[in-house]
């Protein structure tokens, strides 16, 4: 089986590093495996290279470089012919190429769920809301998270056509390491007495993190010893407003930040507790690798964070700093959890051989012909109830 996967970039990130996992796991399974990125350079792209994997850079020159970046692409699907188009958050993209390729089946990935679409520009709403309306031209659709699929189904997409097939976490990568962890401690200035509370992720208003910044403001008035950290990237301007928010809440001296990062099993590993403040998500990436570094978590209840911790860590509302700082609290006082235990849940229900094993069946399923419906694939023929793989960042809509 030959799969091309279509990706804007491969800088840090959940859905490029899931494509990295996922392309390297089938590459091992004996397919063969292209990924093309919109954007070359990023720092993903080596790890793809070591391990065999051939890219194809497509060059793309900026947001309005249209059909110059449609006619390479073109191009460069004429000389792979892959079975498989499988796109990586750029799903419209391959609407066009369709007619060009009939022979190639065309994959979507959903990645979110209930996006605030009011926070971003006009181009992003109006290409998320395209996709709703042109999703009937994707083969198969496969989501990472039950959320995912059941948001996006309300909202157009074609229900036969869609398979959930949670996130793969490599837990012999992301494991409890309390060396590593006190060396990322020590180049941050943080002291053996301090407890590290931690948000991780890109910064995006979906991840809110004026929430955990206000949760923060509240925690020193009733204890000393805490700093805390924001790990991630995200646009100056609203880079801006997070530290200036800092400061306005007298937070400068107890916050850390720090940009994204290679070592991130190092960086879970220096925290006592993770938090994930998002007023929307998928499957979220963080959670899961905090966890399989044996760190508790406090999660909003939101996409399929609350069943990804599964009675290992805390669920509070989103946009509530007062039940975020009272659980946070909490959980500094007491830890119900050992990390073994934490850790547990992800090995046995996350790991990397389930998402390739299952996506490797799925598209398999899809080439093998015409089936009523492709949610009912995954199995072992066309019958029976519609199945999904049961182990299942949110990730920001992109502008091409």
């Amino acid at each position: 089986m030959k799969i091309f996967f279509l990706i804007r970039a491969l800088d840090y990130g959940g859905a490029e590093r899931q494509l990295v996992v996922l392309a390297k796991g089938l590459h091992a399974r004996g397919h063969e495996v292209v990924v093309a990125p919109f954007y070359s350079g990023g720092p993903l792209e080596r790890e793809l290279l070591e391990a065999g994997i051939r890219i194809r850079p497509l060059q793309k020159r900026g947001r309005w470089d249209l059909l110059p970046f449609l006619f390479r692409l073109a191009r460069v699907m004429r000389e792979e012919r892959p079975e498989i188009l499988h796109s990586y958050l750029v799903d419209l993209v391959t609407v066009v190429l369709k007619p060009w390729f009939p022979s190639t089946k065309i994959v979507w990935g959903i990645r979110s769920s209930n996006m605030d679409l009011s926070r971003y520009d006009w181009l992003t709403r109006v290409s998320y809301k395209l996709t709703f309306r042109l999703s009937r031209f994707a083969d198969a659709v496969i989501a990472n998270s039950r959320a995912g699929r059941d948001y996006h189904i309300a909202q157009g997409y074609p229900r036969a056509k869609v398979v959930v097939i949670p996130n793969g976490i490599d837990t012999q990568r992301f494991c409890p390491d309390p060396e590593a962890g006190r060396h990322v401690r020590s180049e941050w200035g943080i002291q053996d007495h301090e407890q590290v509370i931690g948000i991780v992720g890109r910064l995006d208003p979906m991840k809110d993190h004026p929430t955990f910044l206000q949760a923060a403001s509240l925690l020193p008035q009733e204890r000393n010893r805490l700093r805390f950290v924001c790990v991630g990237e995200g646009p100056s301007g609203y880079r801006d407003s997070l530290h200036q928010l800092t400061r306005s809440l007298k937070l400068t001296d107890h916050v850390i930040w720090s940009d994204g990062r290679s070592d991130m099993p190092n960086v879970y590993n220096a925290l006592d507790l993770l938090v994930s403040s998002s007023i929307t998500e998928g499957f979220s990436n963080v959670i899961a690798e905090a966890m399989a570094c044996g760190v508790m978590c406090v999660v909003t209840n939101v996409g399929d964070s609350k069943w990804v911790v599964e009675g290992t860590g805390e669920v509070v509302p989103p946009r509530d700093p007062v039940a975020l700082k009272n659980v946070m609290g909490k959980l500094l006082d007491r830890r119900p959890h050992t990390p073994m235990q934490i850790r547990r849940r992800i090995v046995e229900q996350f790991s990397v051989e389930k998402l390739v094993a299952d996506t490797e069946h799925a598209l398999l399923a899809l080439l093998q012909g015409p089936c009523r419906d492709a949610s009912r694939a995954v199995g072992a023929d066309c019958g029976g109830e519609p199945e999904e793989f049961p182990a299942g960042r949110n990730t920001r809509p992109r502008a091409l």
